[in-house]
């Protein structure tokens, strides 16, 4: 079996303005980096088209009618403080979901084992009516809800191991019984969510606040924690929110991992999910923003994921 590689074009006319950090060159960087790596295993596909019902079971109405009206016909529009959108945001936004849609749905198919989606803007901090921390939609909650919609599945993990706790995702699957999220971060730290005493409405929710200058041993032995968990709630299927800004190059962040480390976790956590749903994983880009610190990472990630089928 092989890897789905899962992006578009449209992410490059997402424009956040001169020196934002979520900009174009991060997606472009990673893209660039795995076609020369030429794998032959890599099956590259464009995100989906998708019916605004799957939107709706994430985030509540308003907040799409909202968002919607809001894309500018020219310039830039913020809808909060860092979160900055452009005409071509519109674009780039539908793919950005339509790419887990995209991606799930290949696994289920058996077109491919597992798969990366490699697609801005990011999605973790976005809640079920706001806006924040450069996301619009929460791409990882709607995969999440397309798997128990659509395909039934009745336990759904999420690993989140950007550098910034996930808040939406937390916000949005807080009393839902169904899906286990687990966050490792550094805190304190933005958005200020993801104490361990946050635990969701059914013990679903397990942070792991990790504080600045958290070392690689450190992490990977706190990460045994994400796997433990796993381990009790036997997932159908595991979605990564898989932010790179852990590394230890990352400007925006104080954990210390290496390029290498995210080869390692990825490997660990397919392990696991070998043995608990048939290897299903799929990741989704979230942050990460040193360019060539992504590019190592994404690609020590692929790697992983390649390795395993």
């Amino acid at each position: 079996m092989k890897t789905g590689l899962i992006t578009s074009n449209t992410y490059q006319n997402h424009n956040t303005g001169d020196g934002h950090p979520e900009k174009i060159d991060r997606v472009t960087a990673i893209i660039d980096n795995l076609k020369k790596l030429n794998k032959k295993n890599l099956i590259w596909k464009k995100p989906s088209k998708y019916k605004r019902e799957l939107l709706e079971n994430t985030h509540n109405k308003d907040y799409i009618n909202f968002v919607e009206k809001s894309f500018p016909e020219k310039g830039l529009s913020f809808l909060d403080g860092d979160t900055i959108i452009s005409p071509g945001s519109k674009e780039a936004t539908a793919d950005a979901v339509g790419s887990i849609i995209t991606a799930i749905d290949g696994v289920q198919n058996k077109e491919f084992h597992n798969a990366f989606c490699a697609v801005r803007p990011p999605g973790h901090h976005a809640e079920r009516n706001k806006a924040m921390g450069f996301c619009i939609y929460n791409n990882v909650a709607v995969g999440a809800h397309y798997l128990l919609e659509k395909y039934k599945f009745k336990k759904v993990a999420i690993i989140d191991f950007d550098v910034h706790h996930g808040n939406g995702t937390q916000d949005i699957f807080y009393d839902n019984e169904k899906v286990l999220y687990i966050s490792t971060h550094q805190y304190p730290y933005y958005p200020g969510t993801g104490d361990e005493k946050e635990k969701g409405k059914y013990n679903n929710i397990f942070n792991i606040p990790l504080p600045a200058g958290t070392t690689s041993e450190e992490y990977l032995n706190a990460y045994e924690f994400v796997l433990k968990k796993i381990k009790e709630f036997k997932p159908e299927f595991i979605l990564l929110s898989a932010g790179f800004d852990a590394h230890k190059d990352d400007p925006l962040a104080q954990l210390q991992l290496t390029s290498k480390d995210f080869y390692n976790l990825t490997k660990r956590t397919l392990n696991l999910a070998k043995i608990y749903c048939g290897g299903k994983v799929v990741s989704i880009l979230e942050g990460g923003y040193d360019l060539n610190a992504l590019q190592e990472s994404t690609e020590m990630h692929v790697n992983a994921l390649l390795e395993f089928n």
